[in-house]
């Protein structure tokens, strides 16, 4: 890990700090995250909240795209209600993890690939049409690479929307969940045909244009208010946690993150992990499963900050409030991102060569 420890590339994304809480422009990053309007002309209503007119609100979330500073406005689906999903990670040799870590890259079901400071080094996010499916991708990534793939399925959610509070501080705390998750290799998505039509035309983001609605529309045979009408409900079920923009933090300052993870006693982890979710600086928290030997934790959580020493302050503060630290853990910093965006699970043709990235 030599030359990369606090290290972490954007991509060629330009880096930028976060606006000025109160501004305009913090105002379309932070607060439109959720609750963005589900009607035909969205920008022109953003432009009438924040003082701006539907040309200017448009131009500036184009300009966010571009400088990679908006990953995509759209859908947050829920895990493993759509389909098979799970954190992986591989043991990479020093001298080939660029190698690895391209061959992961292309994937089409993998959104996500981070090394991290850790014996298992490459940490990727694999989302998938059935577990089917995802036992096929760990197998051609093990029989491409020769490392073995730890697969650490969701078991329970305490905090997973994707939202991030520019100006940190408070947040909405998350609502306890009891619904069972559907056995790992029994998931598979169940929409019927024109449902996953919306949903592969939403995967990249909707189309930043002034009737974004009618576009998506146009593209899988429904009207503008049909799609409007169809993430009213998603929303309302759950499919989606939330409709809105989705930011990449490190474009925005916070330049450090880190995976903070525990060995908690199975009785005690999911009251242990609402606690946690609770926590205004906690980003993502979940439950996992252990693969033993290999991997003995079972609590995860994410933690972002502007440096590394304000990560494992915060990190160290919420761990003695609750007294996390009494079970066994560890601390996982991002050193690199390979790849970041939302989530695949029904791949298109033509990204399922692997031409999309």
């Amino acid at each position: 890990m030599s030359g990369t420890r606090g290290v972490f590339p954007a991509d060629d994304a330009i880096e930028r700090v976060a606006p000025e809480p109160g501004s305009a422009d913090f105002r379309l990053l932070n607060d439109y995250q959720r609750d963005f309007p589900l009607i035909a002309r969205p920008f022109a209503a953003i432009g009438a909240q924040t003082g701006l007119d539907e040309s200017t609100v448009l131009a500036r979330f184009c300009g966010f795209a571009r400088d990679g500073v908006v990953s995509r406005i759209g859908a947050v689906f829920a895990p493993r209600r759509l389909g098979a999903s799970a954190l992986a990670a591989l043991s990479a040799p020093a001298e080939r993890i660029e190698a690895i870590a391209a061959r992961i890259n292309v994937v089409p079901e993998v959104n996500h690939n981070y090394l991290r400071e850790h014996a298992f080094n490459l940490w990727f996010v694999i989302t998938a049409e059935s577990g089917q499916r995802l036992s096929e991708v760990v197998a051609e990534i093990e029989r491409d690479t020769g490392c073995t793939v730890l697969v650490l399925p969701l078991e329970e959610e305490f905090h997973i929307d994707l939202g991030f509070c520019l100006a940190g501080g408070a947040r909405e705390a998350p609502v306890a969940k009891t619904a069972a998750l559907p056995a790992f290799a029994d998931a598979v998505c169940a929409l019927p045909e024109l449902e996953r039509s919306l949903t592969r035309a939403l995967q990249a983001g909707m189309p930043l244009e002034v009737q974004p609605f009618e576009t998506l529309g146009r593209s899988v045979g429904l009207s503008e208010h049909g799609v409007i009408e169809m993430l009213e409900r998603w929303l309302a079920d759950g499919l989606v946690k939330r409709f809105g923009v989705v930011v990449r933090h490190h474009e925005l300052g916070f330049r450090a993150n880190a995976m903070c993870v525990w060995d908690v006693a199975d009785d005690e982890v999911s009251a242990m992990g609402h606690r946690l979710a609770t926590a205004p600086e906690v980003t993502l928290c979940y439950r996992r499963s252990r693969v033993l030997p290999h991997w003995r934790y079972n609590l995860f959580c994410m933690i972002h900050g502007k440096s590394r020493d304000a990560v494992v302050a915060t990190r160290d503060d919420i761990a003695t409030r609750l007294d996390l630290d009494r079970w066994p853990h560890a601390i996982l910093f991002s050193t690199r991102r390979f790849k970041q965006r939302g989530a695949h699970y029904l791949p298109s043709e033509m990204t399922k060569t692997g031409t999309n990235e």
